[in-house]
C-alpha cells in the first residue's frame, strides 16, 4: 500500500468532487502512477453521494485493503495521521494554490478542497478529455440541451441557496450573490442587448421564481433535483455564457463549457467572512464582478 499511487479523499457536493479528483488526477500524472480514490466519504445514497462516475475519469475506487484507517478505528486513524507514512497524509493549508500539493511525492494521500485551475492547468489536454460527462442525459434533459442550443446568445445563471441560507455558519462563511451582483454580471454580457436568454439553475427554483426579477428572458431550471447534479453541470455548459454563483458547481458548469470564446462571469468576493480568502479561485480569464 502506499507506493506507485496517489490517492484522492472524495466528499463533499459534486463541484468539490471535481476539484479533487483534477488535482489528484494532475499530481498523479506529473508522477506517472495511478490515482485511487477513496470515496468513504461520499457513500450512495447519500446527499453528498459519488457523482464522478458520470464522467471520463482516469482513476478508480480504492479497495479496502489499499486504504488507511477510517474514523470509526479512532486510535489508528489518529495514529496514521500523525505519523503514518503508508501512504503519507497531506493535507491543504488554507485557501489558495499550493506548490507542496500540486507537488506532491508518489504514496501520497490527498485532502482538501483545492479550489483553483492552477493545480491542473498544465495537464489540460488530459483533463479535458477525462471531465467530460458520458452518462447520456435522460429524454427531459436532452430536450432542454436542444432547447438551449437554439436559443441564440443563452446564459447559464446559478443561484445557491440551500444550506448557503439554512445555517448561521454557512451564511456568515459564504452568503449568497445578491440581485445587483446578477444584474451587473447580466448586462457585462449582453453589452447594451436584451435579447439574451438566461436559463437559471438553482437549488431553489421556486425561490427563483418568485424573488429573482431580471429584464431579459428568463427560464428557471430545476426538473433534476439534487440526485442528478451532473444533468444541471451539462446544461449549463451548453449555454452561450455563464455567470456563476460563489459556488464551486456552478464555477464547474462554467470550466465545462470548453469553447474558447465562452465568458464566464464571477463574483470577485467568494466568501463573506473577510478572513477567508482564496485569490486564485477564478481563472485569469474569466470576469470578475
Amino acid at each position: 500500500m502506499g507506493q506507485d499511487m496517489i490517492y484522492s479523499r472524495i466528499f463533499g457536493g459534486l463541484g468539490n468532487q471535481l476539484f479533487q479528483y483534477a488535482t489528484a488526477r494532475a499530481v498523479s500524472l506529473r508522477q506517472g502512477v495511478e490515482l485511487v480514490l477513496d470515496t468513504r466519504l461520499a457513500p450512495p445514497g447519500s446527499h453528498w453521494a459519488f457523482g464522478l462516475d458520470h464522467f471520463n475519469i482516469s482513476a478508480r475506487i480504492a479497495e479496502p485493503s489499499e486504504l488507511p484507517p477510517s474514523k470509526d478505528n479512532f486510535f489508528k486513524y489518529v495514529m496514521w495521521r500523525a505519523f503514518g507514512h503508508d501512504p503519507a497524509f497531506m493535507r491543504e493549508r488554507g485557501l489558495g494554490y499550493q506548490s507542496r500539493i500540486a507537488q506532491a511525492p508518489d504514496g501520497t494521500y490527498l485532502h482538501g478542497y483545492f479550489q483553483s485551475e492552477r493545480y491542473f492547468a498544465d495537464v489540460l489536454d488530459h483533463l479535458e478529455n477525462e471531465l467530460r460527462i458520458v452518462t447520456p442525459p435522460d429524454t427531459r434533459n436532452a430536450e432542454y440541451a436542444d432547447r438551449i442550443a437554439s436559443a441564440g446568445h443563452t446564459v447559464s445563471l446559478h443561484v445557491r441557496r440551500g444550506d448557503y441560507v439554512e445555517t448561521s455558519k454557512s451564511n456568515s462563511t459564504h452568503a449568497t450573490c445578491d440581485e445587483a451582483y446578477y444584474l451587473r454580471a447580466l448586462a457585462r454580457l449582453s453589452e447594451g442587448k436584451s435579447d439574451l436568454k438566461v436559463f437559471v439553475f438553482s437549488d431553489d427554483p421556486e425561490w427563483v421564481r418568485d424573488n429573482l426579477k431580471l429584464p431579459y428572458d428568463t427560464t428557471p431550471v430545476g426538473h433534476n433535483g439534487p440526485d442528478k447534479p451532473h444533468e444541471d453541470l451539462r446544461l449549463m455548459s451548453c449555454c452561450s455564457d455563464h455567470v456563476i454563483a460563489n459556488s464551486t458547481f456552478s464555477w464547474w458548469g462554467g470550466w465545462l463549457d470548453r469553447r474558447p470564446e465562452a465568458r464566464v462571469v464571477g463574483p470577485a468576493k467568494w466568501f463573506n467572512n473577510p478572513k477567508l480568502v482564496n485569490p486564485d479561485i477564478l481563472p485569469e480569464r474569466w470576469i470578475a464582478i
